[in-house]
């Protein structure tokens, strides 16, 4: 009965998943291509990195309903080391958008001149980069893999050593480093608003409205974030050194399926927060709007040709 609501949930997580995130990477390109801001290309990789935990998410529902079902080795390891590589690319794509916001405040002056189109594209590529090396790794290193005896899932088929190496090398120095990027941009948001006390002027007061919004906007992404990703990891580091402390249920599939949940997330924050990604997408459904609104006209009312027809209403159409 646990497999089959977990697999409800993963059911209806997937599609929203991917719907937010597609929706959010449309307005992300439109903005882009109306302001040529830069620093929105991290965003629309965390977008499509977060539609790509989605995606990877829908081919694991039919596990859940069908828990004899038992695919083979080798494409149970490709198919969890393609969930985990989407899984770091959101969470390395989180943490380029944290340290580019911690840039943006830090030197305002120079942000332009730092964040060129050749650095944003070689940062995405070593991103993408590393997110495959860590999502692969077992499949590089089969020493990663144990023989699949029970339904395809992460510790189903990867050994406890494999989450080891994933924790420590990969989550919390990622955690470690929000921390000091929040606590920095916390200083300095500090040393403007004594700047403003001591001397009121109205750039200053415009730049520190800009720094504690991006300031508020990272602080959510990076909460939602351990909220949703520190329970399974810290529960993982538990399960290698003691088996017998979590049940392997809990591990594997309630707080994996929470550390999915900020694939949602993160899209729903960042257009709830950020003004000009809600302003695109209240134009976007608007457009749409007015588009099915054409339709129907043209279906009620079609354009006269070269012959007169006579004038029917709707209502006569169905009869």
């Amino acid at each position: 009965m646990g497999s089959v609501a977990v697999g409800i949930i993963l059911a209806v997580l997937a599609p929203l998943i991917i719907t937010a995130n597609v929706l959010v990477a449309i307005a992300l390109l439109r903005l882009i291509w109306k302001t040529g801001y830069k620093g929105h290309y991290f965003v629309l990789n965390l977008a499509a990195a977060d539609a790509m935990v989605g995606l990877s998410v829908i081919s694991l529902v039919r596990d859940e309903f069908f828990e004899h079902f038992h695919p083979p080795q080798i494409f149970c390891v490709l198919r969890m080391a393609f969930v985990t590589c989407s899984s770091a690319a959101s969470i390395l794509s989180l943490t380029l958008v944290a340290c580019y916001r911690h840039l943006a405040i830090r030197k305002p002056l120079r942000y332009f001149q730092l964040v060129t189109g050749m650095r944003v594209g070689l940062h995405l590529l070593g991103l993408w980069l590393l997110a495959a090396i860590v999502g692969f790794l077992p499949v590089l290193a089969p020493d990663f893999q144990i023989s699949l005896q029970k339904k395809c899932s992460f510790f189903g088929v990867f050994r406890l050593s494999y989450m080891l190496i994933v924790s420590c090398m990969g989550f919390f120095p990622v955690l470690f480093l929000f921390i000091y990027l929040y606590c920095d941009m916390l200083k300095i948001a500090s040393v403007h608003v004594q700047q403003i006390r001591e001397v009121e002027r109205v750039g200053l007061a415009r730049s520190t409205t800009s720094d504690m919004k991006a300031m508020r906007t990272v602080a959510m992404l990076i909460g939602c974030f351990v909220l949703s990703w520190l329970p399974f990891f810290i529960a993982g580091i538990v399960q290698t050194v003691c088996t017998d402390c979590f049940p392997y249920k809990v591990v594997d599939s309630y707080l994996w399926l929470l550390g999915l949940c900020n694939s949602l997330l993160n899209p729903l924050l960042y257009s709830y927060w950020q003004k000009d990604v809600r302003r695109q997408l209240s134009q976007l459904a608007a457009a749409v709007k007015r588009k099915i609104l054409h339709l129907g006209k043209a279906r009620c009312f079609p354009s006269r040709g070269t012959k007169s027809i006579p004038t029917v209403s709707c209502l006569q159409l169905q009869d």
